[in-house]
């Protein structure tokens, strides 16, 4: 489904215009840049030693391919079958160090971090953000799970101290901060014998090749501009498809003008004003299916179309690592 990318707010009492974020060795990942979003949308950022913090890369890990579980089958012969894949939650353990010039100064620093950190099992996911050289950028949803404890030695929490955090990742994939879009609009509809014969599209939006460049299923979501009855939309490798019949709900056939935002994961169908408009998916028969890497043949057809009428499918590119 669609991010809602937060704006860039520097963490209090600090300044995220001196120096910026210094490029660091990452395992896994290689040299890049980290940053932190928490769930109100405050970016942290993670590996520039000039805000009273940093990240011991030494430490970091879990920013590699995703975790597996394989279901399995004994065969006869030996050995077994491999049945059913399933990716399983990631954990991410990130190190950071806090200091401060006083113990007043660090204090403050440990306790924000804490709290950027563990609200997150309270006002839902924050994002942790990895930034390459060449300004691409992946990033994550993450929970906190332990770790901010400090090291509990002699010394340690009075001007400084580390914390050894875990996060976890519901969904173990890393997504473009990027959406890919594809764009299909009904032209201007013309009678068939006037002035001359004439076919129009104003029904088939026809046969469209979606590509996604990353390395697992993705699952997008749509929206749909009226006029129209009825939207299929079909992938054509599968046959897998789903029928949106806007008669079949409350709201009635969609007007110029007018939207509706079909979600494949979760399933969800809102129209532009909110109403839940679910039931007007073919049920049972409605697949909504997912894309997979590569290029793939779909189909998007609109009844009642007329000029104006469009479909807009948007997705964020997912992948196994940082």
């Amino acid at each position: 489904m669609p991010l809602i990318t937060a704006p860039v707010t520097a963490p209090p009492d600090t300044d995220t215009g001196g120096g910026g974020a210094t490029p660091v060795p990452l395992p896994e990942v290689g040299t890049a840049t980290a940053a932190y979003t928490d769930p109100t949308g405050v970016v942290w950022p993670l590996t520039s030693s000039s805000l009273g913090w940093f990240t011991l890369a030494a430490g970091v890990s879990g920013l590699g391919a995703a975790p597996y579980d394989l279901i399995t089958d004994p065969h006869p012969r030996g050995g077994a079958r491999l049945r059913h894949v399933q990716a399983q939650p990631r954990a991410i353990v990130w190190p950071l160090h806090v200091y401060g010039e006083t113990h007043v100064e660090f204090i403050g620093r440990w306790r924000a971090l804490a709290n950027a950190f563990t609200r997150t099992l309270r006002e839902g996911p924050g994002w942790l953000e990895i930034i390459r050289p060449d300004g691409s950028r992946r990033r994550i949803a993450v929970y906190y799970q332990e770790g901010f404890e400090g090291r509990g030695t002699k010394g340690s929490g009075i001007i400084s101290d580390s914390a050894v955090l875990t996060l976890w990742c519901e969904d173990p994939y890393w997504l473009d901060t990027q959406p890919q879009a594809v764009h299909r609009e009904t032209g201007q509809a013309s009678d068939f014998l006037v002035p001359f014969p004439t076919v129009s599209s104003s029904q088939v939006l026809g046969a469209t090749q979606v590509s996604n460049p990353g390395d697992v299923d993705v699952w997008p979501t749509w929206q749909i501009t009226g006029p129209a009855t009825a939207i299929t939309f079909t992938r054509e490798d599968t046959g897998d498809s789903f029928v949106l019949d806007m008669t079949a709900t409350p709201h009635g056939p969609l007007l110029a003008g007018e939207t509706v935002t079909v979600s494949t994961d979760p399933p969800r169908v809102r129209a532009g004003t909110g109403e839940n408009l679910v039931a007007g998916l073919n049920w049972p028969a409605a697949v909504l299916w997912s894309i997979p890497p590569g290029r793939t043949a779909v189909t998007f057809q609109l009844d009642g179309a007329e000029a104006g009428s469009a479909v807009d499918l948007t997705f964020y590119p997912r992948y196994e690592t940082a």
